[in-house]
């Protein structure tokens, strides 16, 4: 009810409306704000997860920017997302290209979305038990379906114990898991985008590749940028997939698996190696880095629009 008094107007207020979003503001504080100062308080420290923390200062952050392990357990991350975010992309740009057919209009686009988004629902312990039997050097599927047709046979490839292979193994076997999340998201731009611009294309006579490369392409960019940028997100965070498959994180063969997670968990959670206040610094050098890439590739992509 409003009650009005000369110029001025007072509204009663129902403030039990609060009362029911107490429990999500306290656990949000609790189990998202505090972890996030928490965790930058202790990259500051010395912190071994035990007795009181001693101030540092910035000595965690220069030893994270000298020490070569972190760097190459970054670029091990970078190898296996960039051959990761190639075939996934492609693989979802292809499919994208074949349901948008507006000639052909391929039927059953719902239980191929189904179908296709299914690896991304899957557990990663599951999919790394998956693999590590199929690629088994000595006894996997893969190996023996290659000596089936004569291929290495009697010379069998060590998919997961190469330090050549194994990093696009795992780029793969990533690749397979988000395509089909990728191609959804591609799939509702698509379907954003009015369906006279393909009709008068087509009157036009212009090809199904002419029709994608200058209508779809340039209409998709918004959802290209959320998607590289999420990808870039979550691959530079890369952990439960290799961190299984190799068994540890040393990220064996060779180190070859081994990510900037794996590192930081290795002096975040391991006995031996704890160094909570040296792992929180490597956390927000990875923030940083993520920070920075992410706003090259937005002004990037505001430039190419402009």
């Amino acid at each position: 009810m409003i009650v009005t008094s000369g110029n001025r107007k007072r509204r009663n207020v129902n403030h039990a409306a609060y009362i029911f979003i107490i429990p999500f503001v306290i656990t949000f504080l609790i189990f998202s704000v505090y972890p996030v100062f928490r965790t930058l308080f202790l990259s500051f420290t010395n912190f071994k997860g035990f007795g009181t923390p001693d101030f540092v200062g910035m000595d965690n952050y220069v030893r994270v920017v000298g020490d070569k392990f972190f760097w190459r357990a970054f670029g091990n991350t970078l190898q296996i997302w960039i051959v990761n975010i190639v075939l996934q992309l492609g693989i979802a740009f292809i499919l994208t290209v074949v349901f948008s057919d507006i000639k052909y209009r391929m039927q059953g686009l719902g239980l191929f979305r189904a179908i296709f988004y299914l690896p991304n629902i899957i557990a990663a312990t599951s999919v790394a038990f998956l693999f590590s039997t199929l690629l088994d050097w000595r006894y996997g599927t893969i190996n023996q379906l290659l000596a089936f047709f004569g291929i290495n046979k009697g010379n069998p490839t060590n998919w997961l114990g190469s330090s050549s292979v194994a990093p696009y193994v795992i780029a793969v076997i990533g690749a397979w898991m988000w395509f089909g999340n990728s191609f959804i998201m591609l799939m509702a731009g698509v379907q954003g985008i009015s369906k006279d611009y393909f009709e008068a294309a087509a009157i036009d006579g212009a090809g199904r590749w002419k029709m994608f490369s200058g209508i779809t392409i340039p209409l998709l960019k918004p959802i290209l940028l959320y998607v590289g940028i999420t990808s870039l997100i979550g691959g530079l965070q890369m952990f439960d997939l290799p961190f299984l498959i190799s068994g540890g994180t040393a990220g064996n063969p060779s180190g070859k698996l081994q990510t900037v997670i794996m590192y930081l968990y290795k002096f975040g959670f391991e006995t031996g190696t704890r160094q909570v206040g040296y792992a929180a610094a490597i956390a927000y050098t990875l923030f940083a880095i993520i920070l920075i890439v992410s706003v090259i590739q937005f002004r990037a992509m505001r430039d190419k629009e402009d």
